[in-house]
């Protein structure tokens, strides 16, 4: 019997090709300081992409990521410069990232509006209200145990890539060995038919842009903890683009119900070290969006691909028997 070989190692071994070839380009990508930039970079990648994970499972999408990191991270430098905690800034902000996904979720599967106009709409509310709550200008962060989150390390390792690390295994767990995660991956699969089987669609969708809000929320915590300031245009560049083309690349279906944790991630690390190999070999900024965009496209056109194979594969196995039966003798 012939065992298929997991997705995630196709993603992984170009990976370990891509920081291959950047590694000879440039002698500087090799170094240990420009490697704990890249882990720090793609801690906020691999968190948006995780979000984005389960959103694009459910067969949706969630163009508020960017808006969010701004917002979320506003709120919690806000926070301290009330005199809170940094702890309440944390749970503040938190609050805020999963009220904005549960807010996305809701509109999209009790009022069946389109993932991509609720999302797109909630982007330019979320960008907006930093703007609005501060006039456009940067907080300071006014406890310093705030820092512990973008700064601090666990065993040296730093603590994003500790605190995406458990990420990754909670959410994995979840889909792999709950009844949630099976229900996620229905409802992706085959939304009405997870409907006949009792499947509540609507919660299961409204949990996966919550889960998404809380991600995007994790990667505002980060940016905001590591410069100790919060800017109302945090996530206005690459990071939604990003967030898409990590759970693209990782395997994750644009038409829902297909992908896994660990292949995000892999896709989170390999946009990562795309981004980071090209800064540190000199590339103009500007290039990187259409790099990025030729990711998304070949993983999309990866992905159309395999359905279109996996669907005809599934009729001939389907049509075989009904073939022989018609074909074969009658007494």
């Amino acid at each position: 019997m012939r065992r298929r070989v997991p997705n995630e190692v196709g993603i992984a071994a170009v990976v370990v090709l891509v920081a291959i070839v950047l590694s000879v380009l440039s002698p500087n990508f090799r170094t240990i300081e420009n490697a704990q930039v890249l882990l720090l970079n793609g801690a906020v990648i691999a968190f948006l992409a995780l979000g984005q994970t389960f959103v694009l499972l459910t067969g949706g999408i969630d163009l508020s990521t960017g808006s969010n990191i701004a917002l979320t991270g506003m709120i919690a430098a806000l926070a301290t410069s009330a005199g809170l905690p940094w702890y309440v800034a944390v749970i503040a902000a938190i609050a805020i990232g999963l009220v904005v996904g549960s807010l996305n979720g809701s509109l999209i599967a009790y009022l069946k509006l389109p993932p991509f106009i609720v999302t797109f709409a909630t982007f330019g509310v979320a960008a907006s209200i930093p703007l609005i709550l501060t006039g456009a200008s940067s907080v300071n962060v006014r406890d310093p145990f705030f820092a512990i989150i973008g700064r601090g390390a666990l065993f040296g390792i730093p603590m994003p890539v500790v605190l995406v690390a458990v990420a990754a295994i909670v959410f994995s767990v979840v889909l792999r060995f709950t009844s949630t995660g099976v229900h996620i991956y229905a409802v992706g699969g085959n939304a009405e038919t997870s409907r006949l089987a009792g499947v509540r669609s609507a919660r299961v969708i409204v949990l996966a842009y919550a889960l998404s809000g809380l991600c995007a929320a994790m990667g505002g915590l980060i940016v905001t903890s590591r410069l100790m300031v919060g800017y109302p245009s945090a996530g206005s560049g690459n990071e939604l683009f990003y967030s898409i083309a990590a759970a693209v690349v990782g395997g994750v279906s644009l038409f829902g119900g297909i992908g896994s944790i660990g292949g995000a991630l892999l896709g989170a690390m390999l946009i990562a070290t795309v981004s980071n190999g090209m800064n540190v070999i000199g590339v103009e900024s500007y290039w990187q969006p259409l790099v990025i965009g030729v990711i998304i496209l070949v993983g999309v056109v990866l992905d159309t691909h395999r359905r279109r194979i996996s669907l005809a594969t599934l009729l001939s196995r389907f049509r075989g028997p009904r073939e022989a039966a018609a074909a074969a003798p009658t007494s």
